[in-house]
């Protein structure tokens, strides 16, 4: 195991889920996990949900408090929607020293909780890391699984510092040098996909069957994929810009190619004045090019701008928690 733990008390695993909107299926959720024997205590993190899902949480929490067997169940409730990243965040900073390990999954049962007892095995067997691998039989589209795996293979060419395996999300074991690692990292647009390959801690990868939604429906649409897709290729690859220097680059060749044969031809045939199609052409072709370039620029400028800030990831509105069986350490 990658973790030292004091031998008066045995490893312990925390399981933490951010939670949006997923009241009517969130207790189906608590008894999967709790069925499993195995966590010694559920960190749910409610993201701004706007149903009643911190609601039926803390009655959840009311109920253990009165059952001291049954498993210790903590509600971080965010001031409102952070998204997805924040929250995980928010529940790996409470799990900080904590714990021996964290198993980030998702409360909508998409995840098998039935596979965190192989994830745990591989664990004390010295992986520092566990990481389900969606299997490429998914219930999925075919076009939003084709659209994933162009950008996992995207992702991969831009960036030299990281690999993405396909089908690898947020399902994961945690050692706790990984936690560390990860809650050390405070930048403001994260995209945890790459952070944790980043960090560089062996990974054992399993692979599993994604099952439907347990209620609910989804919140990740079109647009916001495509938005996360470029939070993720501009945190780690610089080479966008380096690819518009060449664009420039042959732009501007192919311009003194045919500023060379305009001058040729002047010489040759004299000055021919219909050519007012290709100046437009030429103009609009440039003029969108300069458009993209800014663009990207944009984006870049745009992160530096956020960053420079330095806001918080997350604002916390309370914390509940019923009987716990977490080993005190550092916060």
């Amino acid at each position: 195991m990658t973790t030292a733990s004091s031998a008066a008390s045995p490893p312990s695993l925390w399981v933490v889920a951010a939670c949006f909107n997923e009241a009517s299926g969130i207790r189906a959720f608590i008894t999967a996990i709790e069925a499993l024997g195995l966590a010694q205590q559920l960190l749910l993190i409610d993201d701004g949900s706007r149903d009643n899902t911190a609601a039926v949480i803390r009655a959840e929490i009311e109920l253990r408090r009165e059952s001291p067997q049954a498993l210790p169940i903590s509600l971080i409730e965010l001031t409102r929607n952070f998204g997805k990243e924040a929250a995980m965040l928010a529940g790996l900073d409470q799990a900080r020293g904590r714990c021996d390990a964290v198993v980030l999954i998702d409360a909508d049962l998409q995840h098998p909780p039935e596979l965190i007892p192989e994830m745990a095995r591989h664990w004390q067997e010295g992986a520092e890391m566990v990481t389900a691998i969606r299997s490429a039989a998914d219930q999925e589209s075919t076009l939003k699984i084709l659209s994933a795996s162009g950008f996992y293979s995207l992702f991969n060419r831009l960036t030299d510092s990281v690999q993405l395996v396909d089908g690898a999300g947020d399902f994961r074991l945690l050692s706790q040098p990984v936690v560390r690692a990860l809650t050390d990292m405070r930048e403001g647009t994260r995209f945890s996909k790459a952070l944790f390959p980043w960090t560089g801690f062996r990974s054992v990868d399993i692979s599993y069957d994604r099952s439907q939604r347990n209620s609910g429906a989804t919140t990740w649409n079109a647009r916001r994929l495509f938005s996360y897709a470029l939070d993720g290729i501009f945190s780690f690859s610089v080479l966008p810009l380096r690819i518009w220097i060449g664009v420039g680059m042959v732009i501007s060749l192919i311009s003194l190619v045919y500023a060379l044969v305009l001058v040729i031809s002047t010489l040759l045939h004299g000055i021919d004045v219909p050519g007012y199609a290709s100046l437009i052409v030429a103009v609009l072709f440039l003029g969108g090019v300069q458009l993209i370039g800014i663009g990207i620029l944009g984006e870049y400028i745009g992160r530096i701008f956020e960053e420079s800030k330095r806001r918080p990831p997350y604002l916390v509105r309370r914390i509940s928690a019923s009987a716990s069986r977490d080993r005190q350490g550092e916060a």
